[in-house]
């Protein structure tokens, strides 16, 4: 179960909830430190989460990342040391203004520098949440931060190949993630101490494809078990399948996969 902080259980609620469920929410308000400079969640993100609900409903909001896994990535992204992040995916902003807030703990300063990028360069296909995301980051304080790039993920990248970044979180179009992935590591995109970030890598649909060899085959037999969740498309949850075996396989790369949400993949370089 994913959890806010602003939509916690009452304890009747929580009198109810299963071992699993308790540690969940347990370990969302552990992980809460408000004493730290830049808050481990930043303010205004649960005004965008509800302002999305209003406007798109449950469902649509639903692709925004929760609190937990805000503070897990804005923990990695100290732990690499990152000072340039690209996502792709931007979506209303809200893991991009987690980033932001975690670069400035790392005492990364805003603004264009001599690249003529911001710290954080984020994708989307689509302006209408373009816009959104960027009037969130200025209501956060983080638009000096983070640039957005409208357009297709996998033409824009090409024009940013003359960049290094130190962490990639890639969360949008599953079917292109091995194409992301292999122009990024082909043309030296990532820093050898850099660190990829895949979201939602184990759908439930994803899962019935546990022991399928691939390509999968048109006529694979995926298990018959009862999962429920976020649809997906078979297609979808194939080219999901496909690309985790891909990375699991590359000699270049070590590969976790944490059984957070829909999955969160890990993908670091060997040494």
């Amino acid at each position: 179960m994913a959890f806010t902080i602003t939509d916690a259980p009452t304890k009747e609620e929580l009198e109810s909830y299963s071992a699993e469920q308790l540690r969940a929410y347990y370990a969302l308000k552990a992980s809460n430190n408000d004493t730290l400079s830049v808050h481990s969640i930043p303010p205004t993100v649960d005004g965008v989460r509800r302002r999305t609900v209003d406007k798109y409903g449950e469902l649509i909001a639903y692709m925004s990342i929760e609190d937990y896994q805000g503070i897990l990535q804005g923990f990695l992204i100290g732990l690499v040391g990152a000072r340039r992040i690209l996502e792709i995916g931007t979506f209303i902003g809200t893991s991009a203004i987690y980033f932001a807030n975690a670069l400035k703990r790392n005492g990364v300063k805003g603004g264009v520098d001599g690249t003529g990028h911001k710290p954080i360069i984020s994708l989307d296909i689509n302006e209408e949440f373009a816009e959104i995301a960027r009037q969130n980051f200025v209501e956060a304080g983080v638009d000096d931060y983070i640039e957005v790039i409208v357009g297709d993920a996998n033409k824009t990248l090409a024009s940013l190949s003359d960049l290094t970044f130190d962490l990639c979180f890639i969360d949008a179009d599953k079917e292109s993630y091995r194409n992301y992935y292999e122009t990024m590591v082909n043309n030296y995109m990532i820093a050898k101490d850099g660190l990829f970030i895949f979201d939602n890598t184990s759908f439930d649909k994803v899962l019935t494809f546990a022991d399928t060899p691939v390509p999968v085959a048109p006529d694979a037999k995926p298990l018959d078990v009862s999962l429920g969740g976020f649809e997906i498309t078979k297609e979808v949850a194939i080219s999901l399948h496909e690309f985790n075996e891909h990375i699991r396989k590359d000699p270049r790369i070590e590969v976790v996969m944490l059984p957070l949400y829909t999955g969160i993949t890990l993908v670091r370089f060997m040494h």
